[in-house]
Formats: C-alpha cells, sequence, structure tokens
C-alpha cells in the first residue's frame, strides 16, 4: 500500500486535477476515484488519508458520503480534505467530518461546471479560467506542503443549516433536471459518456446514447462530449462547454492512479 491516498470525486476534472497536483508533491500516492465505489477501501496502512470532492448541490455529492462509511481509516491516521466550488463552500466537510473526522480541511474555488445553472466563466473570486488553474495549482502545492508536515485546523468544518437542507433536497432536483437531457443527430454512438457516467444511467440504443434520471448531475457526459450532441436545456446550448484543460475522460474512468 502506498504511503498516502486521496479519495477523488470529481465530474469535469477539476477536483482529480487537484488531486493529482496534490498527490505529485506528497510522493507514494494513490488517488482513488470515488465516481463509483472505491477500488480500494482499506486505508488501514496508509499514513495519510484525503478527501477531494465539489460542492454538488450545497454540499459533498451524495456517493461520497456513502462510499466514505466503507472506508477503513486506522485510528490515530491524519486526515484530510478538499472541497472545490464556484462560489461557496456548502456543508460537505462538515458532513464528511461527521463520518471520517479531520485533522485538516481546505477550500477551493474553481470553475463552474454546472452550465445550466451558470456558465463556466462564474466562480469567486472572479478569474478567467486560466487565472483560475494557476491559482488551484498553487494552492494544491501549499495544500500538499501542509499535508506533509501534518498540520490541523483548528476549527471543525462549518454545517450551514441552509445549505444543508438545500443539499438534501439535491436528488430530486438532479433526477427532475435529468428529465430534460436531450441527444441530438451528432451522437455519434462513441460510448463515451456511458463509460463516463458514474452510475451506469446512459445506455447505447438505436445508435444514440440515451439518459435517463438516475443522475448526480456531475455533468461529465455533456462537459466531456466529442461531438456537442448532449444538452441539458436551451440554455447548455448557448453557454461554452468547460472541463478542466489537464483531465481527459479516460482520466476520470481510472480506478487507481499512482504518484511516486
Amino acid at each position: 500500500m502506498s504511503t498516502n491516498i486521496i479519495y477523488c470525486y470529481s465530474g469535469t476534472g477539476n477536483c482529480l486535477d487537484m488531486a493529482k497536483n496534490i498527490a505529485r508533491e506528497l510522493g507514494d500516492t494513490d488517488v482513488v476515484m470515488m465516481r463509483s465505489f472505491p477500488a480500494v477501501t482499506d486505508a488501514s496502512e496508509a499514513k495519510r488519508v484525503g478527501f477531494i470532492f465539489p460542492c454538488f448541490g450545497g454540499g459533498a455529492p451524495a456517493d461520497v458520503l456513502v462510499y466514505a462509511r466503507h472506508i477503513h481509516i486506522r485510528p490515530g491516521t491524519y486526515t484530510f480534505a478538499v472541497s472545490q466550488s464556484a462560489s461557496y463552500a456548502g456543508t460537505g466537510l462538515a458532513e464528511l467530518n461527521r463520518i471520517v473526522p479531520l485533522d485538516y480541511w481546505r477550500t477551493v474555488t474553481h470553475q463552474c461546471s454546472c452550465i445550466w445553472l451558470f456558465p463556466h466563466t462564474l466562480m469567486m473570486p472572479p478569474c478567467t479560467p486560466e487565472e483560475a488553474q494557476k491559482r488551484s495549482e498553487k494552492l494544491a502545492t501549499e495544500i500538499a506542503h501542509e499535508v506533509l508536515i501534518m498540520a490541523k485546523t483548528e476549527k471543525k468544518p462549518r454545517r450551514n443549516i441552509l445549505n444543508a437542507a438545500e443539499n438534501k433536497g439535491w436528488p430530486m432536483i438532479a433526477k427532475k433536471k435529468a428529465e430534460g437531457f436531450r441527444v441530438s443527430d451528432s451522437c455519434i454512438a462513441c460510448g463515451q459518456c456511458v463509460k463516463l457516467c458514474p452510475r451506469g444511467n446512459i445506455r447505447l440504443e438505436n445508435g444514440k446514447a440515451v439518459i435517463g434520471t438516475n443522475c448526480a448531475q456531475c455533468l461529465g457526459c455533456l462537459q466531456f462530449c466529442p461531438t456537442g450532441a448532449i444538452s441539458l436545456g436551451s440554455i447548455t446550448d448557448k453557454r461554452e462547454h468547460y472541463h478542466n484543460p489537464n483531465v481527459k475522460a479516460t482520466d476520470l474512468m481510472e480506478k487507481v492512479i499512482h504518484f511516486d
């Protein structure tokens, strides 16, 4: 087992890019993807265990909290987490802290991937995509150095009641929004979205992708579609699509990524 393990959920690549950059600085680190049930749940021999995930509807993606309950961490192991969002942090870190008590945590803002809600250029503080990426990389280095020395955050992550209520209703919102998915004739039935979907919610039928409603709203299918065939309302056709420039769809499909 590697010295460090980072469990990562990433929708359109920002969180995976952060996880990779931290892992490179830490060395001897496994990045274990949480888009589906983690391939590694026994972290009992790791020296440091981290979690990196986005803010979905005011909190952590529901699957992150479900999977976290199955991860075995030895008492006394150093734990850390990073939550990324376009603006407000939400209550995800506080919810994770109830499952895995965190020694260290940070929030980082980056581009918005939920483009049916906001254009991807919206983030706080306002940045261009290029500026946001440079900022993310700088913060990854900073976070990694603090994790290496096992720094601790004095306060527990704050549980915002309004965000918690928002997040509780997010699964129903996600399901309702998923009813609006449309696949145009530009679809080439490449199957990328089928492989990418964390919930197995997409299938190929009669030479075209068909999307169901068991959706987490990671929007990887839409943002990574090579022909732009997937939309979620007319607004997503008008707005520029976005995924992290350093992450490919195939990267999100990996189970474990090791860094020496």
